[in-house]
C-alpha cells in the first residue's frame, strides 16, 4: 500500500470523525467538568444550600474562608478533605463554592476525573489564560503506590507544570495521607522511615487539611432534621435512628438516604 493511498484513507477518516467541541467560555458558567479532553460546562450545578449541612461547622467555615480568599484574588491554600466515607466531604465542597458565588464571587468549580491526572498540566494551561479563580475538585482520590502520588505532588508545588496562581486543588479522600500503607513494602525498604515519609509527602503539600469523622447519634439526628426541614418533612427521631441502625452506619449520606425514604413513604418527590 503506497503513501498516496494511506493519505487518502487518513483524509477520509478525518472527514468521518466528529469535529472537536468548541472550547467552553471560562467566564460563563459556575461549574465545569474536565475529563482529560476538553473543558465542558457542568450540565447541572445545583448543590445543597450550605446552611442545611450539619455537623461540619468548623470544616465549613475554614473551607468557605479559604475559597473566599481565592475568589478575591488573595493568597489561598490547596485543600485536603479527608475522613470517613459518607460524612459530607464532597457535598461541602460544592456547597461552599456555591456559597461564595452567591456572595458575588467569580469563583468557578472544575471537577476533574481522577483517572486523568496526567492531563492536569493541560487543564492548568487552559485555566492560566484567564484571571478568573478556579477550585479544581478531585473527588475520592487515593493512590495504591507512591509513583502517581509523586506526579501530583510536583503539580501542587515545585514542578515545572505546577498549577497556576488563579487555581487551587480541592481534594477529598477517605485516607488522610492519600497513599495506602504497604506494610510489606515498608518492611523490605532499606530505610522504612524513608518509605513511609515518601507516602506522607503528598498530604503535606496541602496547606489546609480538614478531617471528617463518624458522627454520634445526636449529630446524625440533627443532620436528618436539617434535610427534613429543608424539604418540609416531619420525622420521628426514633425511626431515623432505627434506619441508621439497620444500615450499620451513622453519616450524612445515611441521613440523606433516610430522608429520601421518608419522602417516598409520604408520597413526595425530592
Amino acid at each position: 500500500m503506497n503513501e498516496e493511498i494511506l493519505a487518502r484513507i487518513a483524509d477520509a477518516l478525518d472527514r468521518l470523525a466528529p469535529p472537536p467541541p468548541p472550547p467552553a467560555d471560562l467566564e460563563a458558567h459556575p461549574a465545569y467538568v474536565w475529563r482529560g479532553h476538553g473543558l465542558a460546562p457542568a450540565r447541572a450545578f445545583d448543590p445543597l444550600p450550605i446552611e442545611i449541612l450539619r455537623g461540619v461547622d468548623a470544616q465549613r467555615d475554614a473551607l468557605v474562608a479559604n475559597l473566599t480568599r481565592l475568589s478575591q484574588g488573595h493568597a489561598a491554600q490547596d485543600v485536603l478533605l479527608w475522613g470517613a466515607r459518607g460524612t459530607g466531604k464532597s457535598a461541602l465542597v460544592k456547597s461552599a463554592v456555591a456559597a461564595v458565588q452567591a456572595q458575588g464571587g467569580r469563583l468557578a468549580l472544575v471537577e476533574a476525573v481522577t483517572t486523568e491526572l496526567a492531563t492536569l498540566p493541560e487543564l492548568f494551561g487552559l485555566l492560566g489564560t484567564t484571571d478568573r479563580p478556579f477550585a479544581i475538585f478531585l473527588d475520592d482520590l487515593g493512590f495504591d503506590g507512591v509513583g502517581d502520588a509523586r506526579a501530583l505532588r510536583s503539580l501542587l508545588q515545585g514542578g515545572a507544570e505546577a498549577r497556576p496562581n488563579n487555581a487551587r486543588l480541592i481534594v477529598t479522600s477517605n485516607r488522610r495521607h492519600l497513599v495506602t500503607r504497604d506494610i510489606a513494602e515498608q518492611a523490605s525498604a532499606i530505610n522504612p522511615r524513608d518509605s513511609a515519609d515518601d507516602g506522607l509527602a503528598l498530604a503535606d503539600r496541602f496547606g489546609l487539611s480538614l478531617g471528617f469523622h463518624v458522627v454520634d447519634q445526636d449529630t446524625y439526628v440533627d443532620i436528618v432534621r436539617g434535610y427534613a426541614e429543608a424539604h418540609g418533612l416531619s420525622f420521628d427521631p426514633v425511626d431515623a435512628i432505627g434506619w441508621a441502625t439497620r444500615r450499620g452506619s451513622r453519616s450524612g449520606r445515611v441521613a440523606w438516604q433516610y430522608v429520601v425514604d421518608l419522602a417516598g413513604r409520604s408520597g413526595r418527590n425530592l
